[in-house]
Formats: C-alpha cells, sequence, structure tokens
C-alpha cells in the first residue's frame, strides 16, 4: 500500500498533528509537494499532500479560504500541510473552518519539522512500497513456474487465481475453454467466448478489458467483475487466450504475476505446438514407411512415440476421398 496521510501523522519523526478533516487520513498520498501559489490547481494531479507557510494567502478571509480549499477539494488534493511559526503562530481559524467543511484534512507542521523531510519520507513509503511490489512479483513468478512445471497449465492457472485473489481461464485457438481455476469459473469463462474470439481480430500481442457480473444463484462468484483477457503466442495468429477476473484492477504485484503467466503460458503453447508439428511429420514418415513394406525401419523412426501398436500384427485400410464422395452420390 502507499503511504496515507494517516501513516505520515503516525510518522513519529515528523511531529504532524491533525487540525481538520480526521475522517479522512487513510487518504493515499502520491507525492508532497509545497507551494505558496494562490491557485496551485493547475501544477496539481491529484492525491498530492500540498505544503504551504501561506505566505501569499489570505489565510484570514473565510471566503477567501473556502475558495481556496474548494479549489484543492475539487483537484483531488489529498491533504493540506501548514507550517506554524512561519507567517502564522498557528492556522488561522478561517482555514480551519473551510477545510473542516470541505472534508480536506489539514495537518499542523511544525517549526522544526522541513518540508523536505514529509517528502523525503513521502518518497520513502512510496519506494519501499514499489520494492514489495517487486519482491512479491518475482515470489509469484518463481511459484507460477514451479506450478507450471509440475502441473502443467491447470497448476499455473490455479496458483495465480489465488495470487491475484480472483480466478483464471485458459482458451485454446478455437476460442474454446480449456480449463478453468477454480472450478465455478468455468460457465463465467464460457460467456466470454465472443469477446475471446474479438481478440482474434487484433495484432498478436493483445489484450482487452471486460466488464460484467458473474454466474448469478448464490455461488462463488457473485458480482461484478473485471476480465481481463490476453492473447497467447508469438505467430502471427494466438494460440489460446488466458483471461483474469478480479473485482478491482490488480496492482503492481497482480500484475507481475498476470504477465509472467502470459509468457509461461505462451511458452507452454508455442512448444506443444512444436511438438505436434514434429509428431506430425514422424507420424507420416513412418506411414510411408509402412506403405513400403519397411516396417523394421518404421518401428525404429517411431521409437517409443506410438507404444506397441507398431510390435502387434497390423492391417492398414487405404480410402480415396474421390471415390468416398462418388459413393454417397
Amino acid at each position: 500500500m502507499p503511504p496515507t496521510l494517516a501513516s505520515l501523522v503516525q510518522h513519529s519523526a515528523l511531529k504532524l498533528t491533525v487540525r481538520a478533516g480526521k475522517e479522512h487520513l487513510d487518504r493515499p498520498v502520491r507525492w508532497a509537494h509545497a507551494s505558496e501559489l494562490a491557485d496551485p490547481v493547475p501544477y496539481m494531479e491529484g492525491g498530492e499532500l500540498l505544503l504551504i507557510t501561506a505566505l501569499k494567502l489570505e489565510a484570514e478571509d473565510p471566503e477567501a479560504m473556502r475558495r481556496y480549499v474548494k479549489r484543492l477539494a475539487g483537484a483531488g488534493v489529498a491533504g493540506l500541510g501548514f507550517a506554524v511559526g512561519v507567517h502564522y503562530e498557528d492556522i488561522p481559524k478561517a482555514l480551519v473552518d473551510a477545510a473542516e467543511l470541505e472534508g480536506l484534512p489539514l495537518l499542523a507542521v511544525p517549526r522544526r519539522t522541513p518540508f523536505l523531510a514529509i517528502s523525503k519520507a513521502v518518497s520513502a513509503a512510496i519506494a519501499a512500497d514499489q520494492y514489495r511490489a517487486v519482491t512479491a512479483g518475482f515470489a509469484a513468478q518463481r511459484e507460477l513456474t514451479k506450478r507450471a512445471l509440475s502441473e502443467g497449465p491447470e497448476g499455473l492457472l490455479t496458483a495465480l487465481a489465488s495470487q491475484i485473489d480472483g480466478w483464471t481461464a485458459l482458451y485454446d485457438a478455437t476460442g474454446a475453454v480449456v480449463a478453468t481455476a477454480p472450478e465455478w469459473a468455468g460457465r463465467r469463462a464460457a460467456r466470454l467466448t465472443a469477446d475471446v474470439e474479438r481478440l482474434w481480430e487484433r495484432s498478436v500481442p493483445a489484450s482487452s478489458v471486460v466488464g460484467g457480473s458473474s454466474e448469478e444463484g448464490g455461488e462463488e462468484g457473485d458480482g461484478e467483475d473485471r476480465v481481463e483477457l490476453h492473447s497467447l503466442g508469438t505467430g502471427r495468429r494466438p494460440l489460446g487466450a488466458l483471461a483474469v477476473g478480479t473485482a478491482a484492477a490488480p496492482g503492481t504485484a497482480e500484475r507481475y504475476a498476470v504477465h509472467s503467466a502470459i509468457a509461461l503460458l505462451t511458452l507452454t503453447t508455442e512448444r506443444s505446438r512444436s511438438l505436434y508439428a514434429a509428431e506430425q511429420r514422424i507420424g507420416a514418415a513412418v506411414l510411408r514407411m509402412l506403405l513400403a513394406g519397411q516396417s523394421d525401419h518404421a518401428r525404429a523412426v517411431a521409437g517409443d512415440l506410438y507404444g506397441e501398436l507398431l510390435d502387434a500384427p497390423y492391417r492398414m485400410i487405404l480410402a480415396e476421398s474421390g471415390a468416398v464422395v462418388g459413393a454417397r452420390g
């Protein structure tokens, strides 16, 4: 989780105190930014803790403070930090009242706490959160690789569903559902075949987001969900698709897991296609040898591919497709 106003207030080195909007301290803080502009909104993106000394503000004017705070709240500013003991010995009542009215958290910053210390605390918390996400993502990748090697695509889907706290489904090149995790996701996945087919119309790699509700009837998975569809394969046409259903957009760690699953499933499907093509070529060669009466050579080439099939007496029947069509006519 990114830092919140509450976590900054609890930071023992900052000594921040809440003067208004205490019921909104759970707001995440994207950054801490100092600005003395009378209207800093054009330079804000939302989610910031704005730090001020009120150098250019009419901080004791109730109407001016209402307009100022209303603009900040409308811009999505997470909170306002006011440095006390610089231009004002305390936060003016007009600003406190305006912040309380708009529900904008207002924090008193003691004189001994420089704005830089707050910015560093926010930056450190964001970096720590990103590091945790990356570490969790690599751990998820290792687990998915382990499950894919030991249990195949089904094991990978089960592990991924657990990691994203949702459901997963695998589709083949025709758009048919191959496997799902958990089992209840089967009907939900089946209703997305048209969306999967639309995915085929786009260049590989392709992805799309599908909204909708899951199966009714009181079983697990009820309610609205968010589904991501990702194509699998590296060729001109996809070899399959992965569906990922979650209650909300995946976080950083979950995103790592999803992309790892896409890579692993792509490797699996590409390998399966290559093996299938190789088996077809061997089968064609074995058939030609059998037709030529070279049964010993056929068994040598086939190896263990067909088990004991070529060791037993066999009878071959050839049919010409044209003759069959003519017979039906």
